[in-house]
Formats: structure tokens, sequence, C-alpha cells
């Protein structure tokens, strides 16, 4: 393939992520400004109860296509003191289930779904009110679908480049993948992004389904970065919050990681398609940190709250 080509898959691939990102910043605002007020008032009697906000939070999540957004939306209701410290520690845990929906509408092909919603949203701003920011809400939405299909479109090229081939065969290295994961989610702010490219990557034959595996849970650990660079400017509580974010998910992938091997296999033989394989893992991964963060949401909550400021 020409230099050239691939710039020019690069620039297209950008561009795409660039809309994506755009789209979901939009999409969590928009969903914020029509709640108003009476989400605010939901959220804080909901998330008292930690099952009922480890639910708020991935449903939230799976809505606004942003585990990064909620777990900063989280850190911010906390330092108002509309939800609680506990209460945000289990909204984190249900934002890393929610976020798998990324995973599960690459993989189903669901982003043909984009331009659809696209034109429904079209329909929806023409209704009175509030109703009309629904509309755009639809419209944020159809275009972060649209953005995926635009970087597998544009990345289809790529399978191949022998130079594509040789970058890629870093990542088979599980340590550089994790490693990976991880920045590209802090500095896209977006493990929806990292995950759903990770999946196209595999359905395009660019990286394995095995070596993808240690990227998806890097971009756990890197999508922690917005509620830490968010709490910064807050007062102690917020800090505490995002901090156990972060410890819930070293955690998790501290014990999934041993695993991953012999988990990869087993659904390697089960599951017919690498990308619905990919799904699945994150799946399970996700729900494997949930179970570990809530054995230890209580003590860690205690610890945290007699911790210094």
């Amino acid at each position: 393939m020409a230099e050239f080509s691939v710039f020019e898959v690069f620039v297209s691939v950008a561009a795409a992520v660039v809309l994506f990102v755009y789209a979901l910043k939009g999409f969590g605002k928009d969903v914020q400004e029509a709640g108003g007020e009476a989400l605010r008032r939901l959220l804080s009697r909901i998330t008292a109860r930690p099952l009922a906000a480890f639910f708020v939070g991935a449903g939230l999540t799976a809505l606004v296509q942003s585990s990064s957004a909620v777990s900063g939306i989280a850190v911010a209701l906390v330092e108002a003191g509309t939800i609680s410290f506990r209460g945000s520690l289990a909204v984190f845990l249900g934002a890393n289930v929610g976020t798998t929906s990324t995973a599960w509408l690459v993989a189903l092909d669901a982003t043909m779904l984009g331009p659809l919603l696209i034109l429904l949203s079209v329909a929806v701003t023409f209704l009175p009110g509030k109703a009309s920011l629904f509309g755009r809400s639809i419209l944020y939405l159809g275009v972060i679908l649209l953005a995926l299909q635009m970087i597998s479109d544009a990345v289809q090229p790529l399978k191949n480049s022998t130079e594509i081939a040789e970058w890629m065969a870093y990542a088979e290295n599980p340590l550089i993948a994790l490693a990976i994961g991880i920045f590209a989610t802090a500095l896209l702010q977006s493990s929806s992004v990292v995950v759903g490219m990770a999946i196209i990557a595999v359905q395009q034959q660019l990286i394995g389904f095995h070596d993808v595996l240690y990227v998806i849970v890097g971009a756990n650990i890197g999508t922690t970065s917005t509620a830490l660079i968010s709490s910064l400017s807050m007062g102690a509580v917020a800090r505490k919050a995002a901090l156990a974010n972060l410890i819930f998910n070293v955690l998790g992938v501290a014990v999934f990681i041993p695993v991953i091997p012999s988990l990869a296999g087993w659904v390697d033989v089960n599951i017919a398609s690498d990308d619905m394989a990919v799904a699945v893992i994150h799946l399970l991964f996700n729900l494997c940190v949930a179970i570990v963060g809530f054995s230890v949401l209580k003590s860690l909550a205690r610890r945290l709250e007699r911790a210094g400021t």
C-alpha cells in the first residue's frame, strides 16, 4: 500500500474519531439538559441503595455510550452533594458494565442504524417543548453509530498492508497491548471509542482475537482518567470517589488477567465469530470488575472516608 494511501486512511479515521467524541459529548450534555433537576433528584434517591446505583450507572452508560462521561458526571454530583460518596462507587461499577453496549453494537453490526437514527431525529426535532431535545439526542446517537461505520469502512484497505501488520505485531505482547488500551483511552477520553475501534480491527483482521483482549482490558483503566482529571479541581470527597473508581478497575484487571488465556480459549471454541467473542469477553471482564468491586466496596469506602483530604 502506498504511503499516501495509509496517510489518507489515517486522516479518515481521525476525522471519524473526532466526530464520535464530539457526538458523545453532545449526547451526554443533552441527556442531562432534558432530565434537568428532576433527573438529579431521581439520582439522589435511587443511588442511596448500592444495587440500584449500580443499575443506574449501567443504564446511563448504555444510553450515553460513555463510561468516561458517566464517571465524570458521578464525580460532579458527589461534589455537589446530589449523590453520596458510597452511592457513587456503585455507579462507577455499573458504568463499567454499561460501556459493554458499544462492543455489542459493533459486533452485531448495529452501526448500520446510524443513518436511520439521523433521519428520525429530523422528525423528532419538530415536536413541541423539551421533546425537541430528544431529537437532537437521537441525532447524536446516530452520528456515533455513523462514525463507527466510517471507521470500519476507512480501515478496511489496511488489512492488506504489510506496514500495518508490522505495527499490529507489537500488540502480541500483552504488556504493550495493555498500555495501548490505557493510553489510547486516556488520550481520547472514551473507552467506547477504543473498544469500538478494537472490535473493528478484529473484524477487518488487522489484529488477532487474543491480542485485542489486553487492549480492551487496558481501556478500563484508561477510562478512569476522566473522573480523576475532573476531580482535581473539586473537593476531597470527589477526589476520593475518582480514586475509588481507579482502584476498582485496577483490582478487576489484576484478578482477570491471569484467567484471560483459558477463558479466551473457551470463548474462541464456543463463539462463532471473533468480534462476538471479544464482546463476550468484554462483558465477562466488566462483570468480574463489578463482583470484585462490590466485594471490597464497604471496606474501601471506610478506608477512603477515614483517609485525609
